[in-house]
């Protein structure tokens, strides 16, 4: 499938094609059947956990509505998101990438489900990965059977963002959610439109299906995988899949990051053989599970901040990732690659890090992430070859520069959405402010060294770095996170 082009396409609302085969039609029949559903769906008890993700089924509503009704109640029915991330798996086609629908609107028997077509080409335009053909979206069934409950459950108007993945390429869907990391917040649901076991028997099925369950409880993608394809080698006759929408679930996987304030929970089960439409010799296994927050204790608090302490030794040993880094590439023209067995486990912990160089106290690159997949001493390992080659606001360090350059590195806390700039401590947050697709950022030191104010730091982050004009930041969407500087002296 090959990728999108920019062009400007006049608006396409994305008409139904499951309506009448997967759901009722009617407007009236349709939310007949929704109130059906969600009076007889099983109901949990969170005991005030707060609900970040769904993992629910697409299949027919006579034979897992209930199922899907039952993750829906575990949100407050008039709870208001600022977006509902729609994730499926293609089954029509594949690419490699993802395809986000961003000309229109969803158009269901209940009417029309506004979709925010300003993240959507903000995906578009920042993210290779996402920059495939809206056709995908078409006939496929798994998120538009969505979309009604959506309708009907939320007291408050909402807004989507449907997304089609079309690869099982694992680094393909790591990029999908690094690219997605931004939004996963709080102030979004991300919903993970997926059956289960496909055509084994009755007994079979339910076996598989626990299995696959309790892979996504354990928030390790690679077990996930393992499970999978044990799942597969088993011999089970009519076995096609263990779960249609895997590559959906790994990209959550990938976004929860076994994240320790994060726990998936199984809602309800059944498949297609608990329906009187259905039979126990072929059936569909229907899962329901979502993943909850868990509100932070003071000890949570006191481990989060002790994720951005370290040793002498570690902090040593990054300086001599990033040394070295510089200079392979400097003089062999080569990456360096790290045995994972001589690293301090206290840089084995998945953060973000910014890697700064300078020369005579002046700003000689600098690149970094805010958040990533990988361990920190990868993340300095890499980004110290990006902020001496890659920064183009510079030339490639050269090698008499190398011999005196100094080296920074700035590891990186969590992003925490603001609503005021008085909730900024100069000195103490970094800022990152976005709209659209621009965005930009300038670290805690940055406006302590340049003497800024809170007013100056927002405007200078707006304007030369999110590309906003100085003011920009008013309308934009505001982050600050906090920093420990390690300085190579």
């Amino acid at each position: 499938m090959s990728m999108d082009t920019f062009s400007q396409n006049r608006p396409v609302d994305r008409q139904p094609y499951a309506a009448g085969r997967f759901y009722s039609a009617v407007s009236e029949s349709l939310k007949n059947d929704l109130s059906q559903l969600f009076a007889g769906a099983a109901k949990a008890d969170l005991a005030g956990l707060q609900v970040r993700a769904l993992i629910v089924p697409h299949a027919g509503y006579v034979f897992s509505g209930k199922t899907a009704a039952s993750a829906f109640l575990t949100v407050p029915p008039d709870k208001k998101y600022r977006n509902i991330f729609i994730i499926g798996s293609s089954h029509v086609m594949a690419f490699d990438g993802a395809s986000v629908y961003y000309r229109g609107d969803f158009i269901t028997p209940l009417g029309k489900m506004k979709v925010n077509t300003e993240v959507a080409e903000a995906l578009r335009k920042e993210h290779n990965v996402f920059r495939f053909p809206d056709n995908a979206h078409t006939q496929e069934h798994s998120l538009e059977v969505q979309v009604p409950f959506i309708q009907y459950y939320f007291r408050e108007a909402q807004q989507i963002v449907p997304i089609i993945i079309g690869t099982s390429n694992r680094n393909t869907i790591k990029a999908i959610a690094e690219a997605l990391r931004p939004w996963f917040t709080d102030e979004n649901l991300f919903i993970i439109s997926s059956d289960f076991s496909h055509y084994p028997g009755y007994k079979e099925a339910k076996e598989v299906d626990n299995l696959t369950a309790d892979a996504i409880l354990s928030k390790d993608p690679d077990k996930f995988l393992r499970t999978l394809a044990s799942n597969s080698s088993k011999g089970i006759d009519n076995l096609a899949t263990s779960m249609c929408g895997w590559t959906s679930g790994l990209m959550l996987l990938y976004l929860v990051n076994n994240d320790p304030s994060l726990e998936f929970r199984k809602i309800s089960y059944c498949n297609s053989g608990d329906s009187p439409y259905g039979n126990k010799d072929e059936v569909v296994g229907y899962h329901s599970i979502i993943l909850t927050e868990k509100p932070k204790t003071g000890a949570a608090r006191k481990e989060d901040e002790s994720l951005v302490k370290f040793t002498e030794e570690e902090k040593k040993q990054l300086f001599t990732i990033a040394r070295n880094s510089i200079s392979l590439m400097l003089n062999e023209k080569r990456r360096q690659v790290i045995n994972p067995a001589e690293i301090l486990p206290g840089l084995k912990k998945n953060m973000g890090a910014f890697v700064t160089l300078r020369l005579n106290g002046k700003l000689r690159g600098c690149i970094g992430r805010f958040v990533s997949e990988d361990p920190l001493y990868e993340v300095v390992n890499h980004m110290a070859v990006a902020s001496a080659f890659d920064d183009t606001r510079f030339l490639p360090l050269t090698k008499e520069e190398y011999r005196n350059v100094e080296i920074e590195i700035s590891v990186i806390g969590p992003l925490k959405r603001i609503n005021d700039k008085s909730e900024i401590v100069l000195g103490k947050h970094g800022i990152y402010s976005k709209k659209d697709f621009r965005s930009g950022t300038m670290l805690p030191q940055v406006a302590v060294e340049n003497k800024w104010s809170v007013e100056e730091f927002l405007g200078y982050t707006s304007r030369e770095k999110a590309g906003l004009g100085w003011d920009g930041w008013k309308n934009a969407e505001l982050y600050v996170y906090e920093t420990v500087v390690l300085e190579e002296k």
